[in-house]
């Protein structure tokens, strides 16, 4: 039995205006609006995502 990682993000700053590449790793991650929190899986690709948009988003939890 394997437990798969799992991370929060919560969105902090707006999509507008930011560069379509931005727009859509937001997007990707599943965030659309400022405050807007996902669980998603610990990923090596959903951290690159979150990479391309540290300064839009926080970490708010970890498992």
């Amino acid at each position: 039995m394997t437990t798969t990682k799992t991370i929060t993000v919560e969105q902090t700053g707006s999509a507008t205006g930011r560069p379509d590449r931005q727009r859509k790793s937001l997007i990707g991650l599943g965030l659309t609006r400022i405050g807007r929190r996902r669980t998603l899986e610990d990923t090596p690709s959903v951290r690159g995502l979150i990479a391309k948009v540290a300064h839009l988003v926080k970490i708010v939890g970890e498992k």
